[in-house]
């Protein structure tokens, strides 16, 4: 299919020659008015068509993305990159000026082929559904442990800070085999690390600290080997730079991304009694409830890629260097994939979302995240049948400045028997 240069751009009427990058749009993130649960209304109103040009932080003129069809054909084409230094920012993104460095050793997001095939490879038979699956009696076990001591201490309670957080955090110990001794200084390094409110120094001292312990872990691990994803990956030519990178990389992309699941997706049950019954009544519809809150509320957003070359995608052409901007959160609220989307429904066949990407880059660990949600929602739900909020929704404080979004606390009550 021929590209025409003159083809009228839908967004201002003009032909494409005519518009400039200040005609263009830019990506909405106000989430400030309406539903916190929603897409910003910004979004919303530019999701008419699945694809569109669009002005970035510094200038760039490269795409945005809101059809899931046009989303999962992107994610899918080698000829787009996820290499960080060809990734322009969608938006100005505190502490980052100028071009993105390249990826840290171990971070296998900023690779492309051949570097990411050799970690993929290496890592994708340690995340297997069956593997996943035997370490549910773990996440049962970690769960009830947060509940029992959540319960000792309230009525009340921030659901981040007694649940939300150390049930991915404790697993993410499991599969890393960090001893049960160190477990608190290795929670207490991540929790400063995501803490919404911690100032740079705190932030930057906590992610020194827990590198050198993913550092020290990795030559624990080679002198004696335990039944973990460590250890078993040091049979593997990773150096142990490698390992502790990956190590590093999993904690980020497995603990944030559940935690604020966990967090938000409490808090989007509680705003919909009827589908939080539903559950509660019945947790057989666990997993796929997991699947609806994760297209409902798409927490990670949005995903980068960077044409390699020319490229062309259902009819339009990409042009090589521009960065493609996927909006998972519009993605999943495509009405031609999913029918009355904006609306929270467990019952809901919400499987084909791309909460955990597409293609060569779909996330590693999200049958272990699925875990984890299925056991930790109804569990939450049984044990206190009165969870309620303790302030009103409006007073609930959004994580509106990480690309992971969440809640930073939840406040709930329940009555005490």
């Amino acid at each position: 299919m021929s590209h025409d240069p003159t083809a009228v751009d839908t967004t201002t009427g003009a032909t494409t020659d005519d518009i400039t990058a200040d005609d263009l749009p830019t990506l909405p993130t106000d989430r400030h008015t309406g539903c916190p649960f929603d897409p910003p209304e910004g979004l919303t109103a530019l999701s008419d068509e699945p694809m569109r040009r669009m002005r970035y932080a510094d200038g760039h003129v490269g795409r945005l993305v809101t059809g899931h069809a046009t989303a999962r054909a992107v994610l899918a084409d080698p000829l787009f990159s996820s290499r960080y230094e060809l990734l322009r920012l969608p938006v100005p993104m505190e502490g980052v000026s100028g071009d993105l460095p390249p990826a840290p050793v171990g971070d296998i997001i900023g690779l492309d082929a051949p570097e990411h095939t050799r970690y993929r490879r290496l890592l994708t038979g340690k995340f297997t559904v069956r593997r996943m699956r035997q370490l549910t009696e773990r996440v049962k076990q970690f769960t009830e442990e947060c509940l029992d001591a959540m319960e000792q201490a309230g009525p009340t309670a921030d659901l981040v800070e007694a649940f939300a957080q150390p049930v991915p955090a404790l697993m993410i110990c499991e599969l890393l085999g960090v001893p049960y001794t160190d477990r608190k200084r290795f929670q207490s390094h991540v929790a400063t690390i995501f803490d919404q409110t911690a100032d740079a120094e705190a932030t930057g001292g906590a992610y020194a600290a827990l590198v050198q312990y993913l550092g020290e872990l990795v030559l624990a691990k080679r002198a004696e080997p335990t039944d973990d994803l460590l250890s078993d990956l040091t049979t593997s030519d990773l150096t142990d730079e490698e390992l502790a990178g990956v190590g590093g990389l999993l904690l980020a992309a497995g603990l944030d991304t559940t935690a604020n699941m966990l967090g938000l997706g409490t808090f989007a049950l509680l705003s919909n009694p009827d589908q939080m019954d539903a559950l509660r009544a019945d947790p057989g519809l666990a997993e796929q409830a997991v699947e609806e809150l994760l297209r409902y509320l798409s927490v990670a957003d949005p995903l980068l890629r960077s044409a390699l070359k020319d490229v062309e995608v259902e009819g339009t052409l990409i042009r090589a260097g521009e960065t493609v901007t996927i909006s998972v959160q519009a993605v999943n609220r495509d009405p031609r994939r999913f029918p009355d989307p904006n609306r929270l429904d467990i019952h809901r066949k919400a499987t084909g979302h791309l909460s955990f990407g597409h293609g060569a880059h779909q996330c590693l660990g999200q049958q272990l995240a699925r875990v984890e949600m299925a056991v930790a929602f109804p569990a939450l739900l049984a044990r206190f049948p009165a969870l309620r909020l303790a302030v009103p929704p409006q007073e609930v404080p959004l994580r509106e400045r990480s690309n992971i979004y969440g809640v930073v606390s939840l406040p709930v009550t329940w009555d005490k028997e």
